[in-house]
């Protein structure tokens, strides 16, 4: 049975169509023995976490055995905060974060992906998780990577340069990651 891996696109307009082509080089970089899914989520154009966690439940419901998430930018944000809220049944074998911004509880305006204080010990333990980022992403600053190693000790860190946002549509390192760790 292949190895699924469930990839949360991020959001604004047009996001799906651009992060197709990251959820493509994904596929490619892992091979024939892994299923990278990738569903339009929900109003993209303006996420709302209600409307993203319901399309989630579905899309894991529909899959069998452990399952590899990997969400980009709002995506990545909405994943983890779906780890952290939602009782997930189904087993995770490890969750790869691209590019994702920070929402902290000081970032009132952001009230629907805010993590509070000490999120890290609500995670499932043993979980891998791995970020990604690239110092010169256009849309989330470099910051925000160093604010969640702060609060995720236990997260694998892996800093670029030259990637962008969009990590030039080139998820290898990534893959590499996925193949490694399971």
């Amino acid at each position: 049975m292949k190895k699924q891996v469930l990839f949360i696109q991020g959001g604004g307009e047009g996001a799906y169509e651009e992060d197709e082509k990251l959820a493509a080089s994904l596929q490619d970089a892992l091979g024939a023995e892994y299923h990278v899914l990738y569903p339009k989520m929900p109003n993209e154009e303006s996420p709302e976490y209600e409307a993203w966690k319901t399309q989630i439940s579905k899309e894991l419901a529909a899959l069998d055995g452990k399952v590899i998430l990997v969400g980009h930018s709002v995506g990545g944000a909405v994943l983890l905060k779906y780890l952290l809220k939602e009782n997930v049944a189904k087993p995770i074998a490890g969750i790869f974060l691209i590019s994702i911004p920070y929402w902290g509880p000081e970032d009132e305006e952001a009230d629907g992906y805010t993590l509070q204080e000490g999120f890290a010990s609500q995670l499932p333990k043993g979980l891998p998780i791995f970020l990604y980022h690239s110092r010169d992403d256009e849309w989330v600053p470099f910051t925000h990577l160093a604010m969640y190693a702060e609060k995720l000790p236990q997260a694998t860190i892996r800093e670029f340069d030259g990637r962008g946002h969009q990590f030039n549509n080139d998820l290898s390192e990534v893959a590499a990651d996925i193949r490694q760790s399971h």
